[in-house]
């Protein structure tokens, strides 16, 4: 195999976009690729070649997919994610977040696709969390942006996170736009969605709105668009991004649809910084974050446990036996099979959550103490709650359990079970009876 200077010589058409950590980006015209296909492209970008996709005129994604990442902070990532960057080509090229460092040959790629990077003229920073900001040291270091644009709070984020007080900030005020030729950008400052340098981005024009974190999922997919992909699987991803990432957010969600309502914002497209863009109907990303962050339940409960010998299971089996009795739809969950993240999702528009968890060393088994902890922090509310266990001789797990569903503010409506070693049949009985005390609940709230 010719070796990689032979090649660039050579090659009618390929140039050199920027060397960077010892290794030298190129961009390569698809005819060229289409003749000397992948061998000789292992070479370059690790393999990989890959295009922009167009989402608007002069508009394109560019940012990278990745297949292979099961874990994000604890919340499991089966089915990958995505790092959204956007560029729009204009008088003033201005690229809109970037991606993280491990998948920054993809990003590259993709850029030079479009445009020589020493060629872009303004990088707006919606958001700095690593996964968004990581390659942004290196590819300022190369392009030597005239303007770096970011919330007041984004500064001071870039400057915690990267040291440099010389880089060309530029604040963002709501209020205020920014001209890149025939578009103008306009910004939304969305503090804490999720993070305090939280931003968005919208072009007038076109009404596209950059939306940061909000309105993502966690899906590596071929796909960009709505339209285009199984909308059972998009909603799946979107409830869990908002159950495990915005939950505790909710009374600030309400208050950004509530900006974006009096602003008279015409929202053609919804691009987030994971996962699929909104083009076919940006209204139903809307109107899911409305529902969820006004903490509207969907008449089920939640049944939420973890065993020692199964006396905790088989309460947890009777109580789901009267909620059957009183016709409320439910699902049992074992922590021990079901990630928490994922049993995170169905609590949120869940009417009613009963946990149960065996007395461990006077304490809660680590699964469930682990899982509580998750949940206390996304402090989910308006639910209905119980809670039951089996111990063998102290017996506090009941208690700790009332103890963090009062503290995330459940209408606890049973002092909760608690029986010795193997329940009984009557104990068993009781069970059953809580299931229907809480199917009625339930009932009554509809």
């Amino acid at each position: 195999m010719a070796s990689i200077c032979h090649l660039a010589g050579s090659w009618k058409n390929v140039r050199k976009i920027f060397e960077a950590n010892s290794q030298t980006y190129y961009c390569i015209p698809a005819a060229t690729y289409n003749r000397y296909k992948a061998d000789t492209f292992n070479i370059l970008y690790g393999g990989i070649n890959v295009k922009s996709v167009q989402i608007g005129e002069n508009i394109y994604w560019v940012g990278a997919i990745d297949w292979d990442i099961r874990d994000f902070h604890g919340y499991s990532t089966n089915r990958g994610t995505t790092y959204n960057a956007f560029l729009i080509v204009d008088e003033k090229i201005t690229l809109i977040d970037t991606v993280k460092t491990t998948m920054k040959e993809e990003f590259y790629s993709r850029l030079s696709d479009i445009v020589e990077l020493e060629k872009i003229d303004y990088i707006v920073v919606n958001h700095v969390e690593m996964d968004h900001s990581g390659t942004l040291p290196e590819i300022v270091e190369k392009i030597k942006p005239e303007k770096i644009i970011c919330s007041k709070m984004g500064q001071k984020a870039l400057l915690d996170h990267f040291h440099q007080p010389d880089w060309p900030y530029e604040i963002a005020v709501p209020g205020e736009d920014i001209s890149i030729g025939k578009r103008t950008l306009s910004f939304l400052e969305t503090r804490m969605l999720h993070w305090p340098d939280s931003m968005f981005t919208y072009i007038k024009e076109d009404k596209i709105l950059f939306s940061s974190d909000a309105f993502g999922q966690h899906l590596a997919s071929s796909e960009r668009f709505d339209d285009e992909i199984d909308q059972t699987l998009l909603l799946e991803e979107l409830t869990k991004y908002y159950a495990n990432i915005l939950t505790l957010f909710s009374p600030k969600v309400q208050k950004l649809i509530e900006s974006i309502t009096k602003m008279n914002l015409e929202i053609n497209m919804i691009a987030p910084d994971h996962g699929i863009l909104f083009r076919s109907r940006p209204e139903f990303a809307i109107e899911c974050y409305d529902k969820w962050s006004k903490y509207v339940s969907n008449g089920t409960a939640l049944v939420i446990y973890d065993t020692m010998w199964k006396s905790t299971e088989k309460m947890a089996k009777h109580i789901v036996q009267g909620l059957v009795d009183e016709g409320i739809p439910y699902k049992l969950r074992n922590l021990q099979h079901y990630h928490h993240s994922d049993v995170m999702s169905e609590v949120l528009d869940a009417s009613a959550v009963l946990l149960g968890c065996s007395t461990l060393n006077n304490g809660l088994v680590p699964r469930m103490a682990g899982f509580l902890m998750y949940l206390s922090g996304l402090r989910p509310t308006n639910k209905i709650g119980a809670a039951f266990g089996s111990f063998g001789w102290s017996g506090e797990a009941v208690k700790l359990l009332n103890q963090a569903m009062e503290e995330m503010k459940f209408d606890i409506i049973h002092p909760g079970l608690r029986f010795k070693y193997i329940p009984k049949e009557s104990d068993l009985e009781q069970c059953v009876e809580l299931g229907r005390e809480v199917g009625r609940k339930i009932k009554e709230q509809q």
